[in-house]
């Protein structure tokens, strides 16, 4: 099973960037679909990216394509979210997510990470 650790939360100003990185232990890295999501508060968690495990296809949720961006990088075991033009309601956990050979857009998720805080300041 995989392990997933979030890197790269923090505080920032509307229309401010920021990358979080989501770092995955094992050696099977390359056949999983990756993602991520996020959870406000009161909220359900919900879909935000998804870079898939056959071509990198990428897919995101219709209101945020266009100011984020997932990318992955195999060697380094390694998925990114760059967040671009932030918004105070870009405010939430964001969890890294990952499935064996499948889509993180059906349930269940085969792992999560533990979360990372992003905080929007207007």
């Amino acid at each position: 099973q995989v392990l997933l650790v979030e890197f790269g939360g923090g505080l920032v100003q509307a229309g401010g960037s920021l990358r979080l990185s989501c770092a995955a232990s094992g050696r099977m890295f390359s056949s999983y679909s990756m993602g991520w999501f996020r959870q406000a508060p009161g909220k359900s968690r919900e879909f935000v990216a998804e870079i898939t495990w056959t071509s990198s296809s990428t897919y995101y949720s219709d209101s945020l394509k266009g100011r984020f961006t997932i990318s992955r990088d195999n060697a380094k075991n390694t998925v990114y979210l760059q967040m671009n033009s932030l918004k105070p309601e870009d405010t939430a956990i964001y969890y890294c997510a990952a499935n064996l050979r499948r889509t993180v857009r059906v349930r269940p998720i085969d792992a999560w990470g533990q979360g990372t805080q992003v905080t929007v300041s207007s």
